[in-house]
């Protein structure tokens, strides 16, 4: 029997075919589960209809922008309307400010700040409040997450910073749902050349210094990724909650 057989999942995070949410839906949906999509603004509309068509006809595809919570309501309302019911939630949204991810992060403004927080990391919070009442037979809530959420890594500045945010609120809503039998984690991906990551001044050197440093001597995957995001949705993490799970080669664990 397929993992994930008869799960509905929510995607949140697609922008074009070599996103990390595209490599975990895909795996979802190679094991079993029926998905529904969002995509952020009428730029990205086209790739994600071109790539969850794929899935078929009848896959719904909705608008979410999720700093504004009538979207995220009409979203949860339209899927409990076409299928009653969730099991799976992927959140792989995050944004900050282009300037806010050059310089000195001491020179971060107010508002890249704010925008860095309520895009990034609030915005896990609001889905999963949303998602809950769907989620009547458990659930398992999925976030991505990076390393510079607990060291310093040149240019990701401010979004580091959110991504703590975010690891931080993946605890506390594990808390709070795990009497409902929701599980909520956190994936920390290594670097996957990614239409966010080539926003990031030197990802090109950042990839070769994982390969260098890290103990497997490469870099992760995207089809990695997507079999981890499939575990933590599936039946065998059951006992797995408020965790951060690394995915990147091992170079974590490494001090120099």
């Amino acid at each position: 029997m397929s993992l994930l057989n008869q799960k509905i999942g929510i995607v949140f995070g697609v922008a074009n075919k070599r996103s990390i949410a595209w490599a975990i839906a895909q795996a979802w949906k190679k094991a079993g589960a029926t998905l529904v999509f969002t995509y952020q603004g009428e730029r990205l509309k086209e790739n994600v209809e071109e790539l969850a068509g794929t899935f078929g006809e009848d896959t719904l595809i909705l608008p979410c922008d999720v700093t504004k919570d009538e979207d995220i309501a009409r979203v949860f309302a339209e899927v409990a309307a076409k299928h009653g019911r969730l099991d799976l939630l992927l959140h792989s949204v995050a944004f900050a400010p282009k300037d806010a991810l050059e310089g000195e992060f001491v020179n971060t403004s107010r508002e890249a700040f704010r925008v860095a927080h309520d895009v990034s990391a609030y915005s896990l919070i609001a889905l999963a409040r949303a998602a809950v009442p769907l989620m009547t037979n458990g659930g398992s809530i999925v976030a991505m997450t990076y390393y510079g959420s607990e060291k310093v890594v040149p240019h990701y500045n401010v979004m580091g910073v959110a991504k703590a945010a975010l690891e931080s609120s993946t605890r506390y809503l594990a808390y709070d749902l795990g009497q409902k039998k929701i599980r909520v984690n956190c994936i920390s991906a290594g670097p996957v050349n990614t239409l966010a990551a080539r926003g990031i001044a030197g990802f090109t050197d950042m990839l070769k210094h994982y390969e260098a440093h890290s103990p497997l001597k490469r870099n992760v995957l995207p089809d990695e990724l997507g079999a981890t995001g499939t575990f933590l949705a599936s039946d065998g993490a059951a006992a797995i909650t408020g965790q951060v799970i690394y995915v990147d080669c091992g170079y974590q664990i490494m001090g120099m």
